[in-house]
């Protein structure tokens, strides 16, 4: 009966486009969009994950769809709060007294406040402890990279609201970088172009079909092209807009120039020894961006190294975390201290800004 009112450990990816929970010993139960449908009278939550994002661009008066972070932090506490309890219960269903011990993916840029702000999170959804790991170091481990030996790895992790550029060496981040430019960007980028040169209004879903079918980062060998539809600005009616995958790579080309920027001045930053063991080894990439057509090329192309994707990059980091409930004090030590000043932000001071 123990067993049941303790429940059992778990690690959540809490990113700004998707959570995934993985429960000890039952692997990975929950993969949803981090979107919240609420009543705008009584803030009630009225739908959670896919049924929430289904609703983005489509709600009455009475709905507002949120997505709680932005750019890899809590924006708003309560919905994230609401949410991962949400996320918590439907995992741990009837297990009323489940309290799990919890470890929690942030982006290596985080601050002192925004890390107390993911705990506190952590804690009012019912955990009984929670530890933070970095991104990179959960990509790291999630794609099988061999972070204990002395040589180095580099891995990009593309997500939603951040791009974490890490190289790992000996159990520990040798230097890093985190960029509020990713996955978001990109879709917002796409927005602002067919609004510029098409005269198109596009909604952020419809943004995003755009960029996963014919986005790329390097060109192709047959480019392809789509019809999108949106409501035209100036008739204020819907129409149809035929594009191609050079038109799209145009339209993110700033995005991407600041993502491959990070690459490059992290490698600037890499210790000459580890950037020699990561031309030879390559950079693995990983997130929900490593998906985007041509970016392994356009790295590969912009900073001469081999670059490889992870195998099933969505979920590296959340495998990762995974990987550290499971052989938990084997991996203790790769956890976030407590209220330790972020790496990035406080080796670059101009970067706080940001």
């Amino acid at each position: 009966m123990a067993g049941s009112l303790i429940g059992r450990d778990m690690a959540v990816d809490l990113g700004t486009a998707n959570t995934l929970v993985y429960v000890r010993g039952k692997g990975v139960l929950l993969d949803e969009p981090s979107v919240v449908a609420l009543s705008s009278a009584s803030g009630d939550i009225i739908a959670v994950g896919h049924e929430a994002k289904r609703m983005i661009g489509r709600t009455p008066d009475g709905i507002e769809t949120i997505r709680p972070l932005k750019d890899g932090v809590i924006a708003d506490f309560e919905a994230t709060e609401q949410m991962l309890r949400w996320f918590i219960t439907s995992v741990h269903r009837r297990r009323y007294f489940a309290k799990p011990r919890m470890v929690i993916c942030v982006p290596s840029g985080i601050t002192a406040v925004e890390q107390r702000a993911v705990k506190e999170a952590g804690y009012q959804a019912g955990a009984r402890e929670v530890f933070i790991i970095e991104e990179p170091m959960a990509a790291a481990i999630g794609a099988g990279l061999p972070i204990h030996q002395a040589t180095g790895n580099m891995v990009v992790d593309v997500g939603g609201g951040t791009t974490e550029v890490a190289v790992i060496s000996l159990g520990g981040i040798v230097t890093s970088l985190s960029v509020r430019t990713a996955g978001d960007e990109l879709d917002a980028a796409i927005v602002a172009w067919m609004k510029k040169e098409h005269g198109l209004m596009l909604g952020e879903r419809t943004a995003e079909e755009v960029k996963m079918t014919v986005g790329s980062a390097f060109p192709l060998l047959d480019e392809t092209e789509a019809e999108i539809r949106g409501r035209d600005l100036v008739s204020g009616l819907p129409r149809t807009v035929v594009v191609t995958s050079g038109e799209v790579r145009q339209a993110i080309e700033e995005p991407l120039h600041t993502i491959v920027d990070a690459v490059r001045s992290t490698l600037d930053q890499t210790p000459p020894e580890l950037a020699g063991d990561i031309m030879d080894r390559g950079i693995v990439l990983t997130g929900g961006g490593a998906l985007l057509s041509g970016l392994d090329e356009r790295l590969r192309h912009e900073t001469g190294m081999p670059v490889h994707v992870a195998e099933d990059p969505l979920s590296s980091v959340a495998m990762g975390a995974a990987k550290c409930v499971e052989e938990f004090e084997a991996l203790r030590r790769l956890f976030v201290p407590a209220g330790r000043p972020s790496r990035s932000y406080a080796r670059h001071p101009e970067r706080l800004g940001a």
